[in-house]
């Protein structure tokens, strides 16, 4: 169908459905939309980073670092290095984290074979973007393993069916909670951690994620101990 929902809106006569978002003094209140913010920059809380690590932590240990190309202000670095990870981190953008401040696209070899992150959405579906941080990940650096935090519903994007067919994912986590980026209230879609791995064979896993923390068999056992 041509033309964006909101231009349907517009031609029927209806209007999008007010939604709750936190005002300044942290009340919830109904607003006509959610604000996005500049450059799309919306910082990773750490339960869905705590909740991969949980589940993909023996894989990332493989590897002697791993990548994160859109670290922002390091939410997910901090997390990673918290068990035990060596994190290379990168962005655009300086945001204060220390990370080499380069383009993905701009890096013609992976500093490491192992990427975990969430990445620019826009540039992973198939409008703008057309699958281009996809490709240049596993195409152009030939990444061993790739992890991505990214809506529920991207695989049905259109036009990433030849992506699919040629990259299928290893395994699929679909988080059982909705996680809001904006602090605005109101978490609009489920999320999923999107995993290629070159070692695995067969077809993709889907598996159910709930909020867990892979330091929690660490302090169980020092105090065991």
């Amino acid at each position: 169908m041509a033309g964006s929902a909101r231009g349907l809106f517009r031609a029927t006569g209806k209007k999008s459905k007010p939604v709750a978002v936190r005002d300044l003094a942290g009340d919830i209140v109904m607003a006509d939309a959610l604000e996005r913010e500049k450059d799309d920059f919306y910082p990773t809380p750490p339960e869905p980073t705590r909740a991969i690590l949980s589940a993909e932590l023996r894989r990332l240990r493989d590897f002697h670092t791993v990548w994160e190309p859109a670290a922002g202000d390091g939410a997910m670095v901090r997390e990673m290095e918290s068990v035990g990870l060596t994190v290379r981190a990168s962005d655009l953008i300086d945001r204060g984290c220390g990370a080499d401040i380069r383009s993905f696209y701009d890096f013609p070899a992976a500093p490491s074979p192992a990427i975990l992150t969430n990445p620019p959405f826009a540039e992973c579906g198939w409008g703008n973007g057309k699958a281009r941080w996809l490709t240049h990940a596993l195409d152009n650096l030939g990444v061993e393993y790739m992890a991505l935090l990214m809506n529920w519903g991207f695989p049905g994007a259109g036009g990433l069916g030849p992506f699919w067919a040629k990259h299928p994912a290893a395994r699929v986590y679909l988080m059982r909670w909705k996680i809001d980026f904006t602090g605005q209230g109101a978490p609009p879609m489920l999320n999923a951690w999107f995993v290629w791995d070159r070692q695995h064979r067969g077809e993709t896993v889907l598996r159910m994620l709930d909020r867990a923390d892979a330091r929690q068999a660490e302090m169980f056992g020092e105090v065991a101990a």
